[in-house]
């Protein structure tokens, strides 16, 4: 028997019975989902609506709820919609599982810029699609390799996308401001005020550098840590 879920409630889209049509209809849900990512891309979640992807698809909205039934059912679709540009591994056996996190991180921070909305989807709404589990299970598997279990586990497993989500959506929001700008300035009052806060002074070039390097390093810490906890 399939739960019943209410229709605001985030993730309903994945317990919800598709609705039955006699015949194949010309819109499809897959169509649907390719048009809300486009737009999530341009717009943002603020600017998706079931009535714009219907004018995008130059289709009438009312046409759209065979096949969704809320603005929150377009949210969860194309959340696991761009969860699908994070190539699975090879078998478990045939690649090492510290490769695997740092694979997986790294990819997820590069799918969470290119679809800056898709960080605060991924920290609020249950990822219950089938490329997002596929994903979420790699990872477990990795940690389950690595001999981890129970709340270790689940913990590290939180922690490998929270770290990848919070440095994504930091490197995002400064994306929408005067970065270089707001860094000089910094930059130049930590130099002014050396006396105050010497130990910013000293390691500052280092502070500021690029958002990969600082990523790859974060990363890395992380899984080496795990690496020498639990050999």
């Amino acid at each position: 028997m399939v739960a019943q879920h209410h229709e605001d409630t985030p993730g309903a889209v994945w317990f919800r019975e598709p609705q039955r049509r006699r015949k194949t209809p010309a819109l499809n849900r897959d169509r649907i989902i390719r048009a809300a990512v486009d737009r999530l891309d341009r717009d943002g979640i603020e600017g998706l609506s079931l009535r714009k992807i219907a004018a995008d698809l130059d289709v009438h909205a009312t046409s759209l709820y065979w096949h969704v039934a809320t603005k929150g059912d377009l949210l969860d679709l194309a959340l696991d919609e761009v969860f699908a540009e994070i190539a699975l591994p090879d078998a478990p056996s045939s690649v090492d599982w510290t490769d695997v996190l740092l694979a997986y991180m790294r990819q997820l921070r590069a799918m969470l810029l290119r679809h800056p909305w898709a960080g605060s989807l991924a920290s609020t709404r249950p990822l219950a699609g089938p490329h997002a589990l596929a994903r979420s299970e790699s990872v477990y598997a990795a940690l389950d390799e690595a001999g981890l279990e129970g709340d270790a586990l689940a913990a590290a497993a939180a922690a490998v996308s929270n770290l990848a989500i919070a440095t994504a959506s930091t490197q995002a929001a400064w994306a929408r401001q005067p970065e270089a700008a707001s860094r000089e300035a910094l930059h130049q009052r930590i130099a002014r005020e050396r006396d105050r806060y010497p130990t910013l002074a000293k390691h500052l070039e280092s502070h500021l550098d690029g958002w990969d390097s600082q990523f790859e390093i974060t990363a890395r810490t992380f899984v080496e840590g795990l690496e020498a906890r639990y050999r």
